[in-house]
């Protein structure tokens, strides 16, 4: 039996690695990290996000790998209130929260809101 230990890193399907890359740096906090012949990441903790532009994608690909089909949620220390201020502060709108849901590790306190592909975020903190 395969046992899986942790997600190494995931895949992004952009309209724009640019916009992209300054929205999460911007809003979020990533890193912004050029490897493997200038390709694109985001960065943060020990994973990363690996960016494809639509139309030209690195091989193999998803099978239809298409900007704005993702929902992602990532864990903050820092506290949902002043994590809503700076989304207004950057002018990101906040679709649905904070409200509480569950997840991986247990519930969890969550906002909503989208990157610039209308790919569902979702920032949250654990409730202990």
């Amino acid at each position: 039996m395969i046992r899986i230990d942790h997600l190494d890193h995931l895949v992004l399907t952009v309209a724009s690695i640019e916009e992209s890359c300054a929205f999460y740096a911007r809003v979020l906090g990533m890193g912004v990290e050029t490897f493997a012949e200038g390709r694109k990441a985001l960065t943060f903790g020990n994973q990363k996000i690996n960016l494809h532009q639509a139309g030209h994608e690195f091989e193999p690909k998803a099978k239809r790998p298409t900007p704005g089909s993702t929902d992602l949620c990532f864990i903050s220390e820092t506290p949902i209130d002043d994590v809503i201020v700076h989304l207004k502060a950057e002018g990101v709108a906040v679709e649905v929260g904070p409200v509480r849901r569950t997840g991986a590790a247990g519930a969890i306190l969550s906002v909503y809101f989208r990157d610039p592909d209308d790919n569902l975020i979702e920032v949250s903190n654990t409730i202990s």
